[in-house]
């Protein structure tokens, strides 16, 4: 990986929402949600304030309007504070 977050930064990997419904229906991009749930790709070295709680390979549930997009290699992720960062699933 070529980005590497600075300080309490971390760099997410958004897991992609359903394509249709339970029902079957499917869902156009214009109409979905943004995904609050992602995948950590990398996470920085912390502040002296703040201690990093995730690590690479964490799947996290972010808020809905958290971070900023960027594109890299073709895959979108987005670069955010852990204190964004709500829970990690297991």
């Amino acid at each position: 990986m070529a980005i590497k977050p600075l300080g309490d930064r971390v760099l997410v990997k958004s897991l992609d929402s359903e394509e249709k419904t339970a029902g079957g229906i499917y869902i156009p991009d214009s109409a979905k949600e943004k995904p609050q749930e992602g995948e950590v790709i990398a996470v920085g070295g912390g502040t002296k304030d703040v201690e990093m709680t995730v690590s690479p390979g964490d799947k996290v549930l972010h808020s809905k309007y958290a971070g900023t997009e960027i594109k890299h290699g073709g895959e979108e992720y987005m670069i955010m504070k852990v204190d964004d960062i709500l829970a990690v699933v297991e």
